[in-house]
């Protein structure tokens, strides 16, 4: 079974920064593929970005440019560096493994 523990959400101003953390820990493979969704207000869940196991990176391109994605594999840990924020991120963001989901924090962007 694994286990999901994700970090770092808050209330940031527009243009600011903010990382997200996730460590995995239970039964998992260091490099399998991992991803961030989030889940605006009174919208659907979207994908926002993809590592895969050969190192590749898929962004939504609404954060491109300004969202990082990457892992700590010896720590089980994924991270979600966001810079440059504007309000329209203002969502839940949720951390995947394989078979499981994070809870999810909320992130909320000031104007």
């Amino acid at each position: 079974q694994v286990q999901l523990v994700e970090s770092g959400g808050d209330l940031v101003q527009a243009g600011g920064s903010l990382r997200l953390s996730c460590k995995a820990s239970g039964s998992i493979f260091s490099l399998d593929v991992m991803a961030w969704y989030r889940q605006p207000p009174g919208k659907e869940r979207e994908l926002v970005a993809r590592l895969s196991s050969d190192g590749s990176t898929e962004y939504a391109d609404s954060v491109k440019g300004r969202f990082v994605i990457s892992r700590d594999k010896g720590k089980d840990m994924g991270y979600l560096q966001m810079n440059s924020l504007k309000p329209e991120d203002t969502a839940i963001y949720c951390y995947m493994r394989p078979g499981a989901w994070s809870r999810g924090n909320q992130m909320t962007v000031s104007s």
